[in-house]
């Protein structure tokens, strides 16, 4: 099967416009396997996947773009999905989980990050799991799981040992996973505009910090019912979740608890920064008025005196004498040398 060769966060890979299936019709692909055998490839119509339905081994279908509702309504039919689950696939939806006794319905936000234009972008996820199938739908081309198809075809972990539920949890593992990435982002973005803010704030830092503010919030939205849907897939009771894949489950939980806390600490470094912008402007207005307040103190006495012996009264001597400009202009230095050292002494300059 081909491979898409991309980045899981390069822009190529997350931009909405390499992201939009190109392909006439959808872009399924099948992985069938035990730990005896593995069978990969990219099949043309949807039909070819019926013959796994009935197979005792492990089947993870693929399907990539979603505008083909008949496609979508062929499969739905064979495997035997609710109307209600097709709907939920073909629109926007909460991360969830919806046991359906003979399969369990999830849905996900894949979230994937735009470094030109420095903002996220999602992709929803819908995952059903059945008693030996695990069949996956997205829109968009942006591929995480290139890691994961990888340890199925080495054989490499205990993936290929174990069954569908096994499989489902690691495609949960790595789209949870992907945050930490998404985060460490989102964590040099705020070094760098923070050392900006700190050093030499500029009208330009405050559209980045409310850009970060509004990734938290984006981030927060996702991650929040992300981790009430795997509490209860960790906690169903259906046969179709082994005991041994819940506690793998419940790893994945304690990560999107960790990511919520990271979350949350980025808010409030988020609204730190924006302080701290407003803070270092006032610093920088209060030096601008200080320096100018020092200079008008310095010329108030100056133009004092020139204004005095500016006026044309016939009778000042000082002005009938050969040094009388400059002893006013030796008394003005003086007063200026005697203010600096004053302003200096007092810490003002």
């Amino acid at each position: 099967m081909p491979e898409n060769a991309t980045s899981e966060l390069s822009i190529k890979d997350s931009s909405p416009e390499s992201m939009i299936n190109k392909h006439n019709g959808p872009k399924i692909t099948v992985i069938d396997y035990d730990e005896a055998h593995y069978h990969e490839a990219e099949v043309k119509e949807v039909e070819e996947c019926f013959v796994f339905k009935a197979q005792p081994t492990v089947t993870w279908i693929n399907m990539i773009g979603l505008r083909q509702v008949a496609v979508l309504d062929k499969l739905g039919e064979c495997y035997g999905f609710h109307p209600l689950v097709l709907e939920d696939i073909l629109s926007d939806q909460r991360p969830k989980v919806e046991d359906y006794d003979d399969y369990i319905f999830i849905v996900l936000k894949m979230v994937y990050f735009d470094e030109k234009e420095e903002a996220l972008d999602a992709d929803q996820i819908s995952i059903i799991l059945g008693p030996n199938y695990v069949v996956s739908f997205k829109e968009k081309e942006g591929d995480l799981f290139k890691g994961l198809r990888d340890r199925l075809r080495t054989g490499k972990g205990r993936i290929r040992r174990m069954g569908a539920d096994y499989l489902a949890y690691s495609i949960i593992d790595v789209i949870v996973d992907n945050y930490f990435s998404i985060m460490e982002k989102l964590g040099d973005q705020f070094e760098v505009v923070e050392d900006v803010v700190v050093a030499k704030p500029e009208p330009e830092s405050l559209p980045a910090i409310y850009n970060l503010k509004r990734d938290m919030l984006f981030l927060r939205k996702s991650v929040w019912p992300l981790r009430e849907a795997i509490s209860r897939l960790q906690r169903t009771e259906s046969p179709l979740v082994s005991e041994t894949t819940k506690i793998y489950l419940r790893d994945v939980y304690d990560h999107t608890i960790q990511i919520i806390e990271n979350i949350e600490t980025f808010r409030d470094m988020s609204a730190s920064l924006l302080d701290t912008y407003l803070s270092s402007l006032s610093n920088r207005l209060n030096e601008v008025i200080k320096l100018l307040t020092i200079i008008s103190t310095i010329f108030i006495p100056l133009t004092f005196i020139s204004g005095v012996y500016g006026m044309n009264f016939e009778y000042n001597s000082i002005l009938y004498t050969p040094w009388g400009y400059h002893a006013v202009l030796a008394l003005m230095f003086a007063i200026v040398l005697i203010m600096l050292s004053y302003f200096r002494r007092k810490a003002w300059i």
